[in-house]
């Protein structure tokens, strides 16, 4: 799943005619990297949510055949229902199975088809190294757990697999998923790995300039998802 339904306040202008998810990054939208990423990576079924201008989203991007997928949308109209509930939505899309989320808002390197068996619990987190933006991180590691407290603290990359059992609990139709992460933590049924490679979080103009520039300089080999061709 690719959380795709933000309204992208702090990319105005930008966002005021056009979704965040289809912002253009070195000639083609930034959420087209993660299509591309996940079908190099094996996915081949995609359920990818969506609130204003999702009409476009799923204009430009279809039923997916012209990337090598199979694309399912979760509109959430123009009432957004936070990170945990779109997902909570999308669960009857998702299978009864395991299921990558990743945040639409993100570019990375990260070998996503290495995730697939790596989920003892409800959760398995991808880490990442703290931006400048977000120095304080997020979580820490207790061996293979990852933990509410302790140091260092890392920054959750937005990149997580998850059974529906997570949300087991969850009653409301409108959360985030972080709280719902923490809870877990505390029972001590999160696991995680930390990626040392690139990611960017687009989350402010000067964020999505820096990605445009690594992406113009590096060229085509540089995608995300350890597509071929990939640098670690």
């Amino acid at each position: 799943m690719i959380l795709a339904a933000g309204r992208g306040e702090r990319m105005r202008p930008l966002t005021d005619n056009l979704p965040k998810p289809l912002l253009p990054v070195a000639g083609k939208p930034l959420l087209q990297y993660h299509v591309e990423a996940l079908a190099q990576a094996g996915f081949t079924e995609l359920v990818i949510n969506h609130a204003r201008f999702g009409d476009m989203i799923e204009a430009y991007f279809a039923g997916g055949s012209d990337f090598g997928v199979k694309i399912r949308y979760s509109p959430e109209g123009d009432a957004p229902l936070e990170t945990g509930g779109g997902i909570k939505q999308a669960l009857k899309l998702l299978g009864d199975g395991p299921f990558l989320v990743i945040n639409g808002d993100i570019w990375t390197d990260f070998p996503l088809d290495t995730l697939a068996d790596r989920l003892p619990g409800p959760a398995h987190l991808v880490l990442v190294p703290n931006p400048p933006h977000h120095p304080g991180g997020d979580f820490a590691f207790e061996g293979e757990r990852v933990v509410n407290a302790g140091q260092p603290k890392y920054t959750f990359s937005g990149i997580g697999v998850y059974r529906a059992s997570l949300f087991d609990s969850v009653r409301e139709r409108v959360f985030p998923l972080a709280p719902v992460l923490r809870q877990a933590m505390e029972n001590r049924l999160v696991t995680g790995e930390f990626h040392a490679g690139r990611w960017f979080d687009i989350g402010a103009p000067a964020r999505l300039v820096a990605l445009e520039s690594y992406l113009s300089e590096t060229g085509p080999r540089k995608s995300p998802g350890g597509a071929p061709g990939a640098d670690p």
